[in-house]
């Protein structure tokens, strides 16, 4: 199964069991989320792009891109401002050639990982995979900090309100203590 086109909505709080069904995955694929972000090299074109990115990844279907967000960074001051987004796809992957193949797409935007939090190009991060918990070497699942990020929890509530984080709770919940990180929805 080949990418398609993501349903680019902004859902209500009380969305339709319509929309939130889109996200069940058919029985042989898996549900999972994907952060976005980039701070070089005009990050709004970089985001847009990783977007149509993730919509072409083999064996894979883009569902849901958030809306753009301009956050600060955290880590390092003095570097330009990140935009951010995530997205929503059903995937026939196992995790690890997710996380693979995410990286190959960070490779064709020029990603380099000098150092951490250091500025770059892009960045995708595997939040979620189905409602599994992954602790290995190389990937952690549900990404570690995700329900300490702003810039991860608003746009991943954007497209799925009723979302859970294995081994915490819903997601929503997680939204008081991050509520002074400064985040900015772009009118595009």
């Amino acid at each position: 199964m080949s990418g398609r086109s993501a349903d680019r909505h902004q859902p209500a709080s009380g969305e339709t069991a319509a929309a939130i069904d889109l996200l069940t995955p058919p029985p042989d694929r898996h549900l999972a989320f994907v952060a976005l972000g980039a701070n070089l090299d005009d990050p709004l074109h970089q985001v847009r792009a990783a977007g149509d990115a993730l919509a072409t990844l083999a064996d894979s279907r883009l569902l849901r891109l958030s809306s753009l967000y301009r956050t600060a960074p955290v880590g390092i001051r003095g570097q330009p401002d990140f935009i951010n987004a995530v997205a929503a796809l059903h995937t026939g992957l196992p995790p690890l050639s997710l996380l693979e193949t995410l990286f190959a797409v960070e490779r064709r935007f020029g990603r380099r990982r000098e150092f951490h939090h250091s500025p770059r190009t892009l960045d995708l991060d595997l939040l979620l995979y189905d409602q599994q918990i992954i602790d290995s070497p190389r990937l952690r699942v549900p990404h570690p900090r995700m329900h300490l990020r702003a810039f991860v929890l608003v746009p991943l509530l954007e497209i799925a309100p009723g979302c859970l984080i294995p081994g915490r709770g819903s997601a929503a919940a997680w939204l008081p203590a991050v509520g002074r990180q400064h985040i900015q929805r772009l009118t595009l």
